[in-house]
C-alpha cells in the first residue's frame, strides 16, 4: 500500500469515527425524549454498529496484525 493510499484510508476511518460519535450523541439524546420512537432508535444504532464494523475493518487494512 503506498503513502496516498494509506492516507485516504485514514482520513476515511476519521470520517467514520466522526460519523460514530455523532449517531451516538443523537442515540443518547433521542433516548433522553419522553415517548422516543423505538424503531428509530433501533436503526440508529445498527447505522452505529455498522460504522464501527467499518472502521474496525479499514484500520485493518491499513495495520495488519500478519507480522512480515
Amino acid at each position: 500500500m503506498d503513502e496516498v493510499e494509506r492516507a485516504m484510508l485514514e482520513q476515511r476511518i476519521l470520517q467514520l469515527k466522526i460519523e460514530h460519535r455523532d449517531l451516538d450523541d443523537v442515540i443518547k439524546r433521542l433516548a433522553e425524549q419522553p415517548g422516543y420512537n423505538q424503531l428509530q432508535l433501533q436503526r440508529l444504532k445498527r447505522r452505529k454498529l455498522l460504522r464501527k464494523d467499518q472502521v474496525a475493518w479499514l484500520e485493518r487494512q491499513v495495520d495488519p496484525d500478519i507480522p512480515a
